[in-house]
């Protein structure tokens, strides 16, 4: 793991100066001249900083420093999250509904109108504090006795096939997703329409494989472009229309791989590139992604972010490590994928509270305080809960709304709860969850992973930290073995016909074997069907049929992101042009003849191998500073 401690975010060139404690909680990134400890992570045993700014910030909110490395307690939360892994589960009433809980887990289920009804307590199966026992088994006893919800999603119309994910309307197959209308095949994404297959979307419409992409309209195959239309294959491009395998484009139209043509001309060529054949559709990705790596990128896509390291980050202030976070987000660090939160640590899919610590899929309406959450909503000074809502003042609660002063589940008085909450804290640390890779859980630790009711497999762990069988079990993960299945494929991928035009409705009728045909780590289906708001999509865009099944497709999605970590780079201008040279400059930069001398934290990895295999074909890119990138591309 790389060292992530001692680093300054880069800004306009130059080191950050020091920050004051101040007002609330100003963070100080481990300044040298501050003081510091150096730990080692008991589960990698890599070296990790806990620096002034830590030491404060666990102190506000009463935790112990923690003894894991901000990745594997990053790893740690994901693997609580499982966002697309859909299964057919029977409720506690016998009745088979889709669940995201796999047919063997011991977990109950109810369906959701049903369990956020009041026709069940959750207190009912609350439970004494047991002092000889560790906390972590009594907490798995009780998530295993109180019925759970089969999905996360709120106030769906006819979007059964949805998780994680708010207000979602005709929709199939769409997570960690809110307020889309028919979406198919996409992932956390807003306000997206009548659009597949498309990653961290924003306001889009009739768009199709689109990664990182806001306010587009029929933008296909593209990647990190904003106020985009009727265009293809484009990456970090704004305000461009009629454009075609462009890189770093600003307010243009009619080109082609970054080269202008009149109206004619480009309606001409495009008409001959036909992107219904699957054939030519795939000869223009290789040829796109050629293309891409002559251009430099920005270190980082950072916008309205004052002191600010990490990726995908706008509209923040004073944040370290931290990725795909936008609106009002300040003085926090290791979160990835929320909006509006502030003076947190360690969190991800959170938004809109305050003084998080170690939380997943947690915050919303003011919450404050929410410490080792799954799935907490609108609460505050919380501990070790999963799926609560509206409640405050409570510890190892599941399924509790509007609740106050409850441990395991059961109801005490406000005097009783504060007189026992720190003999809980005080019985942890004497008496602590041992798991079975000999790792020590005191208070201050997140939920042990090998509690979690979803294998790793299930989880966005796999997307993140992509591990084997054999390597899952061996840091002590659940794996979980695809189920059997027995389609009958009616056509290989490799037989569809080539383009779109000669697809009719028969194709609805058949079987398709995936290309991967369950051979690679990617949860592959090995086979699927095509449903007819799809065709219909694919024949009035002139698309091609996919040749891999939605699981395949995902990961693939999956590596043209960046992930959520940093190394530490220089910038790759030597002067004249790029460090290998495929790059010319077209202006003078302040550094003139000689290399950049600026250095960054940057999600781009240094090679291939440090992605770990993931988007190893996309690791050659040209890094530029803010300055150079600035005088090239804006």
């Amino acid at each position: 793991m790389p060292k992530l401690q001692n680093r300054i975010p880069y800004r306009a060139g130059v080191r950050a100066p020091k920050l004051s404690l101040g007002a609330g909680l100003r963070f100080v990134f481990a300044m040298n001249t501050l003081s510091s400890e150096v730990r080692i992570c008991q589960n990698c045993k890599a070296q990790f900083n806990v620096d002034a700014a830590d030491f404060a910030f666990y102190e506000k909110i009463q935790v112990p420093p923690p003894t894991f490395c901000p990745e594997c307690r990053m790893q740690r939360r994901m693997a609580w999250r499982n966002e697309r892994s859909l299964h057919r589960k029977k409720d506690d009433f016998g009745k088979e509904i889709i669940s995201i809980y796999a047919p063997e887990s011991p977990v109950r289920i109810y369906e959701r109108e049903y369990w956020w009804s009041d026709k069940w307590n959750p207190m009912d199966y609350g439970k004494e504090y047991d002092f000889s026992k560790p906390f972590f088994e009594q907490f798995r006893e009780l998530f295993e006795s109180v019925p759970a919800t089969a999905v996360f999603d709120k106030s769906p119309i006819n979007s059964s096939f949805c998780n994680h994910s708010g207000y979602m309307k005709d929709c199939y197959m769409t997570f960690a997703s809110w307020e889309c209308e028919r979406a198919l095949y996409s992932e956390r994404s807003i306000g997206l329409k009548d659009s597949l297959d498309s990653h961290t979307a924003d306001q889009c419409e009739f768009c199709y494989e689109v990664v990182d992409s806001s306010r587009s309209y029929k933008l296909f195959f593209s990647r990190q472009c904003v106020s985009c239309s009727e265009s293809s294959f484009l990456f970090d491009c704004r305000n461009c229309s009629n454009c075609f395998g462009c890189v770093g484009l600003r307010n243009k139209q009619y080109h082609i791989f970054n080269k202008p043509y009149s109206k004619e001309e480009y309606e001409k060529e495009i008409k001959s590139f036909d992107l219904g054949s699957f054939e030519n559709a795939e000869r223009f990705r290789q040829e796109f992604l050629k293309h891409k790596l002559r251009y430099p990128v920005k270190f980082a896509r950072l916008a309205g972010a004052v002191n600010v390291s990490g990726d995908n980050v706008s509209n923040a202030k004073d944040c370290f490590s931290c990725f795909d976070m936008r609106d009002n987000v300040e003085n926090c660090k290791y979160l990835t994928h929320g909006f509006g939160i502030k003076d947190s640590y360690d969190g991800f899919g959170i938004g809109l509270c305050e003084l998080l610590y170690e939380g997943i899929d947690t915050g919303e309406g003011g919450a404050s305080k929410e410490r080792f959450s799954v799935v907490v909503y609108s609460s505050s000074d919380t501990h070790y809960c999963f799926n609560c809502e509206g409640s405050s003042d409570l510890f190892g609660c599941i399924g509790l709304r509007n609740k106050q002063y409850c441990v395991l589940n059961k109801q005490y008085t406000k005097e009783a709860y504060e007189k026992l909450l720190p003999t809980i804290k005080a019985h942890m640390n004497n008496v602590p969850y041992l798991d079975k890779k000999g790792r020590v859980y005191k208070y201050g630790e997140f939920l042990p992973a090998e509690l979690s009711p979803f294998a790793y497999n299930e989880t966005i762990a796999q997307e993140y930290f992509p591990l084997d069988k054999e390597s899952a079990t061996a840091k002590g993960y659940r794996w979980r073995e695809p189920d059997k299945r027995s389609y009958r494929i009616t056509i290989q991928a490799d037989n569809l016909p080539d383009h779109t035009k000669n697809i009719n409705d028969t194709i609805l009728e058949e079987t398709i074997g995936c290309a991967h045909q369950g051979t690679c780590q990617e949860q592959c289906a090995s086979a699927f069907r095509i449903i007819p708001q799809e065709l219909k999509f694919y024949q009035e865009m002139n698309l091609p049929l996919p040749r891999l099944c939605p699981n395949c497709r995902h990961y693939q999605r999956i590596i043209k992101r960046n992930p959520p970590k940093l190394w530490h780079r220089k910038c790759t201008c030597e002067g004249a042009m790029s460090e290998n040279a495929l790059y010319k400059n077209s202006v003078s930069h302040f550094h003139e003849t000689s290399p950049c001398p600026n250095e960054f934290e940057t999600s781009y990895p240094p090679s291939p191998e440090a992605t770990e295999g993931r988007g190893a074909q996309e690791r050659k890119e040209i890094v530029y500073c803010e300055k150079c990138y600035q005088a090239e591309v804006v």
